[in-house]
């Protein structure tokens, strides 16, 4: 597969909301591959498709133990807080702390159009939170209670 560039602030996609997947087709399971791919070049624990340039609700997750594809993932339950650290892929050199949602369900499809729903907690939950976010046009300094430079 490829290795996209990644899109950095302040390129206007990273500010847009991107449009639900209507279709799974050759071209989106081929938009995730270059996803998976290029999360693990980049060395990045999550990725959102606008991150490559591509104006649809897709990410990839993986925390270290194993890979998350969600198609137009939604989060549907959230209770609790946490502040933690976070870094992001487009806004390099930045490092911020910000509250999330302690725990999360989330529900979208997996890569065959079926419906999945996970739970997350801790750092999981909040790379949820984040990615989603990225789909919305939200990038974590406008979230971030102190951001410093790296």
């Amino acid at each position: 597969m490829a290795v996209y560039n990644i899109v950095t602030v302040p390129d206007p996609i990273l500010r847009q909301k991107a449009p639900k997947v209507e279709k799974i087709n050759a071209g989106v399971l081929r938009v995730m591959d270059n996803m998976r791919d290029t999360m693990y070049a980049a060395d990045g624990v999550g990725l959102a498709a606008p991150q490559i340039g591509v104006s649809k609700r897709i990410i990839v997750i993986d925390p270290g133990d194993q890979l998350i594809e969600m198609i137009n993932p939604q989060i549907i339950y959230s209770e609790g807080e946490q502040t933690a650290r976070e870094g992001c892929l487009s806004v390099p050199d930045l490092v911020g702390w910000c509250k999330r949602a302690q725990r999360i369900t989330v529900r979208g499809l997996n890569r065959n159009g079926e419906e999945i729903e996970m739970e997350a907690t801790d750092m999981l939950a909040r790379v949820f939170q984040h990615e989603i976010d990225h789909l919305d046009g939200i990038v974590f300094p406008d979230k971030a209670i102190q951001t410093k430079k790296i």
